[in-house]
């Protein structure tokens, strides 16, 4: 397999944990979003939206949006599972990690961020918008799973919803979040970060990282 993504894309960061967790090699091949290389044309040939992370299969079929990878491993590689067994917490997991990925995540990345500066917002109130985004997502998640056993987001094992927690928090603390007003986030933060296959996948661990 080839996985197709970029040191400090959380979304890229989300397949790396899931590869790691299913023990599954792939030939990570970097694009580096702040000099454009996800708009190249032969990128562009892999997946049109010009977004990491893409992962081209054995038999090089194209998928493309980190959560659609990360089911689509699941399927194919069923342990250890990432997604629960009753229907109920399933979709409560999935729901916890779209809070993520299609509410927060989208909202405040580098595409959102750059056309913010293009509109003549200043630096300040691009940094602000982005903080302001990751307080709304992860506050409203604190609460998804304040009741929900632990150490991880929905109970003893990690999820989908751990995949897309951390790099998620990476990414508030780049813009100056107070993390420490999450602690049941934190909780199962330090749960994942202390299994190999989330610390291995950190953005500073990857050979493109700067």
């Amino acid at each position: 397999m080839k996985l197709h993504g970029y040191f400090r894309s959380s979304a890229a960061y989300r397949v790396r944990i899931a590869l790691n967790l299913k023990g599954l090699g792939a030939e990570h091949l970097p694009h580096h979003l702040r000099k454009g290389e996800q708009r190249a044309p032969a990128y562009l040939a892999i997946n049109p939206q010009g977004l990491v992370p893409a992962l081209e299969n054995d038999a090089g079929a194209v998928l493309t949006q980190s959560v659609a990878i990360i089911e689509w491993l699941d399927e194919t590689h069923p342990n250890p599972p990432l997604l629960p067994k009753d229907a109920l917490q399933r979709a409560k997991v999935r729901a916890f990690a779209l809070a993520i990925a299609c509410d927060t995540h989208p909202v405040q990345n580098l595409k959102v961020l750059a056309r913010l500066r293009e509109l003549g917002l200043p630096e300040e109130k691009v940094q602000d918008w982005a903080a302001w985004v990751n307080r709304e997502g992860l506050s409203a998640c604190e609460t998804l799973i304040m009741d929900e056993p632990g150490p991880f987001c929905f109970g003893a094992a990690p999820t989908l919803a751990d995949l897309c927690l951390v790099p998620q928090l990476a990414n508030a603390r780049r813009f100056g979040v107070g993390v420490s007003a999450y602690p049941r986030l934190l909780k199962a933060e330090a749960a994942a970060k202390a299994l190999p296959a989330f610390a291995n996948a950190a953005p500073e661990k990857q050979p493109d990282a700067e």
